[in-house]
């Protein structure tokens, strides 16, 4: 089971959790929790790391004030035995002198790493599995508070680190196997590993999701459940359709799809390890833990309909390549995907007409500027000699997908999804449809998304699946 930040805000929200895992492990068996920073928590540190960087004093030790308060208070709250509140609070101190250190240093030097960026994050994480053990402890459970980063292994990518499942898989049950042995519920920080080394990282953010599935894979789990403040997958975001109804299965590549696509309930990288060793996601409601939610597996037996979801991304640009010259020259498209990837910019969206007069794909927004500065300087000589004519970007688009994994073969899904735009006059910028069909993407006006996605929605029947 994995909590995230919003299941765990305070000591009510926290002692509902350890009901949750109590109840289950009484009346089912073994588990194994997954917990994310409480709400705010990884912000705020962020903050604190930036603003003692910038030798803001005064903004970073407000910034702490405000963490040791939040923990402090969630600890007192929980209305524990004087004992286990005395030891639950020497842990937070502990944390937050190591914490002050650190901060401390980056404020004599006046800069900070990514590296040392992953180890402050990595707080929120380590903050919270203490909170969580005592109140299954005050349940009469045994609980146990730890770092993955004793055992999930990752490579040394800090920000958004790749974990090594091999080695992972090695260590992590030497460690763990021993305590569900003992009827001991280990409760384990989500968002950061560790590199052989032994070096903090973290696994980007929303990454204590991919962090349950990783738990999963290494101790063959039955199942991993995702507990967050939703009902569970949505067939498009609710605060755009009121008719968005929950998704009660979807496959992993549909899961994935959704995701990439900005589905908010799981990290992208969330369904590879369950997905290696077929084992089915559940995505629950802390808050309404009888609903079913839904799940992502490999059977799909049941399911209706082609379509299962409506997914958008915002805040994005359309960038073009155009010019007669490149017609029939090889390796045009090889130049501008391998000049973005140096610079390490994500292209999130491809188009290209067969007469390869014209590359179209999305960025996002943020990158907009470097990614024509980067193109102009790799096309320098096509520009001068006008083998190219021009470089063009467009601001104010947003992709909206439509997704399904028993779209492929099904006659008429584009043909109805185009329609149902046309009809309520809405300009398509461009088209990419990969051959798994797993997905129809159109870029559109981002002013349309909305009245995009409610028609698209409604042209599916997707509010009364």
């Amino acid at each position: 089971m994995k909590f995230g930040g919003t299941s765990l805000g305070d000591s009510q929200k926290i002692k509902s959790v350890a009901k949750i895992v109590a109840d289950y492990f009484r009346a089912k068996g073994d588990v194994v929790v997954v917990v994310s920073a409480m709400s705010t928590v990884t912000d705020n540190l962020i903050n604190c790391a930036k603003s003692a960087a910038a030798k803001n004093k005064i903004q970073y030790e407000k910034h702490f004030e405000i963490l040791e308060k939040l923990h402090v208070g969630a600890a007192c709250n929980l209305k524990l035995s004087k004992n286990s509140q005395a030891s639950l609070l020497q842990t937070i101190d502990e944390h937050f002198r190591e914490l002050k250190e650190i901060l401390d240093s980056i404020y004599v030097l006046g800069e900070v790493s990514q590296r040392k960026l992953d180890l402050i994050c990595s707080f929120g994480e380590r903050l919270c599995p203490p909170l969580l053990a005592a109140a299954l402890k005050d349940l009469g459970v045994k609980a146990q508070a730890m770092a993955a980063s004793q055992f999930i292994v990752t490579d040394d990518h800090f920000g958004n680190a790749d974990p090594l499942l091999p080695q992972s898989a090695k260590k992590m049950p030497l460690v763990i196997a021993p305590l569900i042995k003992s009827k001991v519920i280990p409760v384990i920080t989500g968002f950061i590993g560790a590199t052989a080394k032994g070096e903090i990282t973290t696994l980007g953010r929303s990454g204590s999701d991919f962090s349950a599935t990783i738990v999963g894979y290494c101790l063959d789990a039955a199942e991993v459940w995702i507990w967050t403040d939703v009902d569970g997958v949505m067939t498009a975001d609710p605060r755009i359709v009121s008719q968005a109804q929950t998704i009660k299965r979807l496959s992993y590549d549909e899961a994935a799809e959704l995701s990439y696509f900005g589905a908010k309930v799981l990290h992208p990288r969330t369904v590879i390890p369950a997905s290696l060793k077929k084992i089915p996601i559940w995505i629950k409601n802390t808050f309404k833990p009888a609903f079913p939610g839904t799940v992502i597996s490999a059977d799909q037996n049941g399911t209706k309909g082609a379509v299962k979801a409506i997914a958008t991304i915002k805040n994005l640009s359309l960038v073009a390549v155009e010019g007669k010259g490149m017609l029939g020259v090889p390796g045009t498209a090889a130049k501008v995907f391998q000049a973005l990837a140096d610079q390490k910019v994500n292209v999130m969206f491809i188009s290209q007409a067969s007469s390869e007069h014209n590359i179209s794909f999305i960025v996002e927004r943020a990158d907009r500027e470097k990614t024509t500065q980067v193109l102009k300087k790799a096309f320098q000589l096509e520009l001068i000699n006008n083998l190219i004519d021009r470089i063009t970007s467009e601001d104010e688009v947003a992709i909206l997908a439509v997704v399904g994994e028993k779209m492929k073969g099904v006659p008429g899904i584009a043909g109805k999804t185009f329609s149902a735009l046309g009809d309520s006059k809405i300009s398509i910028v461009a088209i990419a449809q990969g051959s798994s069909e797993l997905n129809i993407s159109t870029v559109i006006k981002e002013e349309d998304l909305v009245k995009a996605v409610r028609t698209v929605h409604q042209a599916f029947h997707l509010g009364s699946i």
